[in-house]
């Protein structure tokens, strides 16, 4: 493969499975708040969803500002603590970044996740220096479906946008890269294919993954 292809990793149910801890962490942070969500409620308004967007929901009110730093930086905060013994990559992953990297593939990782969360997960899944591009949530203004954590990547990794492709897991994620331009693998850690905008191929996970695969697809 030339120099010229790009892999795109979102992080949450992508890299590592994060999203039952990000519900833990929720449960806790709304049980102070005699909040009880369902698991249902989560799925529809938690998972791939921005921080803004989903306290706004619960609480049923605008959650925005100074508010929504504090209120973020505390359930983010109880989510790291709760997540950091668990920490596991999603199997598969680590060989077939190393397998796409000896293809001569530029990789990066895009999440909406703060910055905090992803130097959690890179701090324990060694997969850091593979990474030519590494954003999170403080690097964009617009959040997933909008596509400018993405659109950033492919500059950042001097990659055409049609020559990228991405690994998401949420139907805004999802929305985001094609969004972008970009193609789409699903990763079905947190919804059926059924759920999610059509991609170019669905996985459970990374074990049967090859570079091969992915040339394929571009």
């Amino acid at each position: 493969m030339n120099q010229n292809s790009a892999v795109i990793f979102d992080m949450d149910g992508v890299i590592c499975h994060t999203n039952p801890y990000h519900s833990l962490a929720f449960r806790e942070f709304f049980l102070k708040r005699e909040l009880q969500p369902t698991d249902e409620d989560f799925a529809q308004h938690m998972f791939g969803k921005s921080n803004s967007y989903i306290l706004s929901h619960f609480l049923q009110r605008p959650v925005t500002g100074q508010e929504l730093l504090e209120l973020e930086d505390e359930k983010e905060s109880l989510f790291r603590k709760i997540y950091e013994p668990h920490i596991d990559p999603i199997a598969g992953i680590v060989s077939f970044m190393d397998d796409l990297a000896a293809h001569n593939f530029k990789l990066g990782v895009a999440t909406s996740a703060p910055y905090a969360n992803l130097e959690l997960i890179l701090s324990k899944v060694e997969i850091r220096a593979k990474m030519g591009s590494i954003l999170s949530s403080e690097d964009v203004k617009k959040h997933k479906p909008d596509p400018e954590v993405y659109l950033l990547s492919a500059k950042n990794l001097n990659v055409d946008p049609e020559n990228c492709i991405v690994f998401e897991d949420s139907f805004s994620g999802v929305s985001a890269a094609l969004n972008a331009g970009m193609k789409v693998v699903g990763v079905l850690t947190s919804h059926t294919r059924e759920e999610l905008p059509p991609c170019q191929l669905y996985i459970k996970d990374y074990s049967a993954l090859k570079a091969s695969d992915i040339i394929a697809i571009l």
